[in-house]
């Protein structure tokens, strides 16, 4: 069990985050820019060539995001945007080889799937800055009248098997009967 996140701890945790979005933010808007008009873009030699840095730029913050240890509250959100970074530098990766060996119409399949996975690294920067999510208390749930009849059915189907059986042994009748009474009472007790 985790101790429960601390007030320097969350700080610690923002600021790493802070520093680490500062140099994403504009990577990502030059990865935007390009992928909203690929056809002129990706023609341009220089541009196809900053890819692969930009590419690494992506893996680094990548890197710095798993490094990075989340509290407990931002753990889904946290892994979320470390994986999101990863399929952002593949896609990153896939667009600039598709144009490098083939040009911006080699490229044009990429591109929808390419500018997803930028959009799903600026989904989990929003998920990671909203507030965590408080989760309620848990009240417990009175015993439903079901589930003291199964029970109570139950009881009475053992107790009534053991009466019938040590009446069935000892060879009085009555004692038997009334094992068989205490079973059909089980019946009668519960019904699904």
């Amino acid at each position: 069990m985790r101790p429960a996140v601390g007030i320097g701890e969350r700080q610690t945790y923002t600021a790493a985050m802070a520093g680490l979005w500062g140099g994403l933010a504009r990577v990502l808007a030059q990865l935007e820019s390009i992928a909203s008009s690929p056809e002129e873009t990706l023609a341009d030699g220089d541009v196809v060539d900053s890819l692969a840095g930009l590419q690494y730029a992506l893996h680094t913050a990548g890197e710095l995001a798993v490094g990075i240890d989340p509290p407990i509250d931002a753990e889904w959100a946290h892994h979320e945007l470390a994986s999101a970074l990863e399929d952002a530098r593949d896609a990153t990766a896939e667009v600039a080889e598709a144009a490098e060996s083939g040009g911006p119409e080699a490229a044009a399949p990429l591109i929808p799937e390419w500018r997803g996975a930028l959009f799903r690294v600026r989904l989990a920067r929003m998920r990671l800055t909203q507030a965590p999510r408080e989760l309620p208390n848990p009240i417990p749930e009175p015993v439903r009248h079901e589930e003291r009849a199964a029970l109570v059915a139950t009881s009475l189907v053992l107790l009534g098997t053991f009466v019938v059986t040590c009446g069935a042994v000892i060879g009085v009748w009555p004692l038997w009967a009334t094992g068989l009474l205490l079973v059909a009472g089980g019946f009668f007790v519960y019904r699904p």
